[in-house]
């Protein structure tokens, strides 16, 4: 008996590592394959898919995203099962992540990359196993079937120039979860292009480890802390003592720049260390409110989780027609000011309140 279950469960694991293994065709093949696939589903389509949104870290962006995949999952033209994932750990936990998606046979992943380049072999499986598409980071080189999500190097020259708006030169910091990923490079690309108010260019590149000067302003560096919140705040607080004539930040993940706040109230800095920020952080809006933070660049984190969820269900009805002929579904950033903080902050609310009583548990 004990010979017989010893068999057993090394059979289950070989069927597992069988479908977890690599694939040796090409990217335009895997795509091609996938198209293949969604075609078949117009003569049987899957009546109830199971599909998966897996961030790119933990925040409460993604908490809002969630909202979003959890809310379209239980909507009456949706109507399919729904898995989020949040990996912790960074690359190998995300790897992990999806691997186990595909062992268990989900039919569709939306994605956002931590690190594209170096996670090739993993969305080639995805692709191979399952249907494939990324969401708020893109991967263009890999076989993902549509991006979804706003344009960062434009959202970044948004930033940029509303900073530009608020602070007419002097020294600056950017601070960002890591630079490995395709949406960060271009963000902060876009935020450096948008405050020197140079002719826009997403190809173009400045070294983040060099301190430079351009137009009257002066780039002290480039901080990144790879979703470790206590190295983040660190990293703010550094900065801040070294160069006491600091003028600018950045904070371009949301939580660097809900830190950012929280440093600038500790240390008395309102109204002396102007804030351009990012996303839809609770205390980011607060301080936009009060007056001592410029505004910030919002994505739309509920609509990249419902889209996502909207976009694979169709898929496995055997429906393209919501992909442009680009592959990008364009969700784009806006400005919060003062002005319009509180109705923006109201219909977020509402939007996460509604995820909420969607009703369904998502992992």
């Amino acid at each position: 008996m004990k010979k017989l279950i010893s068999l057993v469960a090394l059979a289950s694991i070989s069927v597992g590592l069988a479908a977890a293994a690599p694939t040796s065709l090409g990217m335009g093949d895997l795509v091609a394959a996938q198209k293949q696939r969604i075609a078949a589903f117009k003569a049987a389509p899957k009546k109830r898919p199971h599909v998966a949104f897996v961030s790119n870290g933990v925040a409460d962006f993604w908490t809002i995203a969630k909202a979003g995949a959890i809310a379209a999952g239980k909507a009456k033209d949706i109507d399919c099962d729904v898995t989020v994932e949040f990996p912790g750990g960074g690359l190998g936990d995300q790897k992990r992540m999806l691997e186990d998606l595909v062992i268990k046979g989900i039919d569709g992943i939306s994605v956002s990359p931590i690190d594209p380049t170096n996670q090739a072999e993993v969305l080639d499986l995805v692709a191979e196993k399952s249907l494939l598409i990324t969401n708020d980071s893109d991967a263009p080189k890999a076989p993902r079937l549509c991006y979804i999500g706003m344009d960062n190097y434009e959202a970044g020259l948004m930033c940029g120039k509303l900073a530009r708006e608020g602070c007419k030169g002097g020294k600056v910091a950017i601070f960002i979860g890591r630079l490995e990923q395709d949406n960060a490079k271009r963000r902060r690309q876009g935020f450096i292009d948008g405050l020197l108010g140079r002719t826009p260019d997403p190809t173009r590149f400045d070294d983040p480890t060099k301190v430079f000067t351009e137009g009257g302003y002066t780039f002290v560096g480039t901080w990144t802390d790879s979703f470790d919140r206590a190295k983040a705040k660190a990293n703010i607080e550094d900065v801040m003592i070294k160069n006491p004539d600091l003028a600018l930040m950045t904070g371009l993940f949301e939580y660097n720049s809900t830190l950012a706040v929280e440093v600038i109230k500790q240390t008395g800095k309102q109204g002396k260390v102007q804030l351009a920020a990012f996303d839809e952080g609770a205390d980011v809006i607060a301080a936009i409110k009060e007056g001592f933070v410029l505004g910030t660049v919002v994505q739309d984190p509920y609509g990249y989780g419902y889209e996502s969820v909207k976009v694979l269900n169709a898929f496995c009805k055997g429906d393209m027609s919501m992909v442009p002929a680009n592959g990008i579904v364009n969700i784009p950033a806006k400005v919060i000011r003062k002005d319009n903080a509180e109705a923006f902050w109201k219909d977020l609310k509402a939007k996460i309140k509604a995820g909420k009583e969607a009703g369904r548990d998502a992992k």
